[in-house]
């Protein structure tokens, strides 16, 4: 499946033109997390702090062969501190970015949007997917697969929000928005064509900025033309959608899982809306995944830059 990865490549060595992004990287205690931040920091696309168990984090390099180099370490005795600590150095301007190493999900989040200690915004915070699917010629982004369980329509404002922002960070054109549901016709007792039709409208009075948004519309006539003709759907969405928007997490997962399973892609993930970006890896994923997912993070942390230049400006 290596060659239609392009879609990567071409990301990722855009990213390796910026400066790399300070990152700090949660509990990096074994061979896939190492690995990953080293050759991610080999390309230029991130200049990482290792925050863990000292001896722990040495150990792992050593029996997996990995030079460290000269990578700065924060010690921190467990998986939990060092997730804390993470955080701080974002508080503390020395990290512009986040990246989960060898620590659950839930435990590095929990630490993120912490009320006390965390890096919550206005914002709702939310994950994004961004695939590499073959025989389609835009990365397309998914959104949320993995955080919010079941969303409310506010939520959901704010998911889209991420995801056009995250849209516009990646030099996509046009962020053109689907609201996926099973249909595309308004029908009260399927909820998520409520909130498709309410997001849309939401959209038409400056509630949801910088894209253009439809729904509700079914998987294939949001990424089909041809579906979309058939069902007579006129929309400047429809049929070329590269944000999809999904009803709820269970309906993301299956759908980016079968993308990933069944049509081989490739799915870098980041959350957004907290104070800065998070890279969330899998360990089911590849080296170029992982290393597209740091790309992705970067643009953000670029784009993230630029805004605050222009506020202070």
């Amino acid at each position: 499946m290596e060659h239609h990865r392009e879609k990567y490549e071409r990301l990722i060595a855009f990213a390796a033109t910026l400066p790399p992004t300070p990152t700090a990287v949660a509990h990096p205690v074994d061979y896939d997390s190492l690995s990953a931040v080293i050759e991610a920091t080999r390309l230029g696309l991130i200049a990482p702090i290792l925050v863990g168990p000292r001896a722990k984090i040495m150990a792992a390099a050593r029996e997996s062969n990995l030079d460290l180099g000269d990578l700065p370490i924060v010690d921190a005795p467990h998986s939990h501190a060092a997730a804390a600590a993470a955080v701080r150095l974002v508080h503390e301007g020395q990290a512009q970015a986040l990246m989960k190493g060898s620590l659950h999900t839930d435990e590095l989040m929990a630490e993120v949007v912490s009320r006390a200690t965390g890096l919550r915004t206005a914002r709702r915070v939310s994950h994004c997917f961004v695939m590499d699917v073959p025989g389609h010629e835009e990365p397309l982004i998914i959104t949320d697969a993995a955080v919010n369980i079941s969303p409310t329509l506010d939520e959901k404002r704010d998911i889209v929000q991420n995801a056009i922002d995250l849209a516009h960070a990646m030099r996509f054109p046009v962020a053109r928005v689907a609201i996926l549901s099973a249909m595309e016709t308004i029908n009260s007792k399927v909820p998520s064509t409520l909130d498709a039709a309410a997001l849309c409208k939401m959209a038409d009075r400056h509630q949801i900025t910088g894209g253009i948004l439809d729904g509700p519309l079914a998987l294939d006539n949001a990424i089909s033309m041809e579906a979309a003709k058939i069902k007579g759907i006129e929309s400047p969405v429809a049929g070329q959608a590269n944000i999809l928007v999904v009803p709820d997490l269970e309906a993301g997962n299956l759908l980016a899982k079968s993308l990933s399973f069944l049509a081989g892609a490739d799915a870098a993930g980041i959350v957004l809306g907290a104070k800065v970006p998070i890279i969330l890896t899998s360990r089911a994923d590849s080296v170029i995944t992982r290393l597209a997912s740091c790309a992705v993070a970067s643009l953000v942390a670029l784009a993230r830059r630029e805004r605050l230049a222009a506020v202070i400006a």
